[in-house]
């Protein structure tokens, strides 16, 4: 099946540079371009992309801004942010948003490609040692609060429910962590699903952000 794909970037020349990139990629095809977080929100609506390549910084509204509204309107399309530098206040703030992950602008046609992949798959798209050093910098000074449920949601979680939230946030996939645990990969699955509705989170990234701020996960 053939991912859709929107790029929103404010630069003329790396719209068209990621759009002729993605599209010579085999099961990729990029359906629209957005100059800036307004217009990417609108075309998400008229164009229903599976996932929104999209610039941090841009005129009129910013992609974090951009990324709250797609999330908040839209169940299926994944937002996967891009960013010049790794790290960044601005990736964090998008991360809580609701972005799947993040890639720098200077990334090859094939990481590209395969961010898309794993974005559009449902999976996060988190270097583990990125992910530590955005949180650790930054956790102290979101402006909104963190993503903290209450207590009676956070002791409802099985210890092998919080053994699996700790390896999300070390940034494993389903199937790693199933290898770890000797365990199926639908069992995987279901232990995720579990946690996201039991902490009332969006996703995996959210609950990567969650395990550390929550300090399951210590960085170092």
């Amino acid at each position: 099946m053939t991912i859709r794909v929107l790029v929103a970037d404010d630069q003329m020349m790396v719209r068209e540079g990621f759009s002729v990139l993605l599209n010579a990629m085999p099961g990729i095809e990029v359906v629209g371009e957005a100059v800036n977080g307004r217009d990417a929100v609108t075309k998400v609506r008229e164009l229903a992309p599976d996932v929104v390549l999209m610039d941090i910084r841009m005129p009129e509204m910013n992609g974090i801004e951009a990324t709250r509204e797609i999330v908040a309107a839209d169940g299926t399309a994944k937002v996967l942010v891009l960013t010049t530098f790794d790290l960044d206040e601005y990736v964090y703030q998008a991360l809580r948003a609701g972005a799947s992950g993040f890639l720098l602008k200077d990334a090859s046609a094939r990481q590209l490609a395969d961010g898309v992949r794993v974005v559009a798959a449902g999976e996060a798209l988190l270097a583990p040692s990125v992910t530590k050093r955005l949180i650790t910098t930054f956790s102290g000074m979101a402006e909104t609060p963190r993503l903290m449920p209450s207590q009676e949601a956070y002791g409802e979680l099985t210890d092998r429910e919080t053994e699996v939230l700790v390896l999300i946030a070390q940034g494993l996939s389903n199937a790693e962590i199933a290898s770890r645990l000797v365990v199926a990969e639908s069992t995987i699955k279901t232990h995720v699903s579990r946690i996201l509705v039991k902490l009332g989170l969006r996703d995996r990234t959210q609950a990567a952000v969650f395990a550390y701020e929550a300090r399951l996960v210590t960085p170092g």
